[in-house]
């Protein structure tokens, strides 16, 4: 795993700021990895209940029809 820490301080701290943060790249570059494996262990490891936290790959029609649903 490379855990890039960069880009994960840059995360953090703009963390409570209040904004919805919009990770962008070239294909496949690991965007997705950033929010959804190192970010979410990162909540994780710092107290955040896995219960609070809600992924949602829009990109699989059947989670986009759950959503939708609700």
């Amino acid at each position: 795993m490379i855990k890039r820490p960069r880009y994960l301080g840059k995360l953090v701290s703009k963390k409570e700021n209040g904004l919805i943060k919009i990770i962008t790249g070239n294909r496949r570059c690991g965007k997705s990895y950033l929010l959804f494996t190192i970010y979410h262990q990162y909540l994780i490891k710092n107290g955040i209940k896995r219960i609070r936290l809600l992924s949602l790959r829009l990109m699989k029609r059947q989670m986009l029809n759950t959503v939708i649903q609700f």
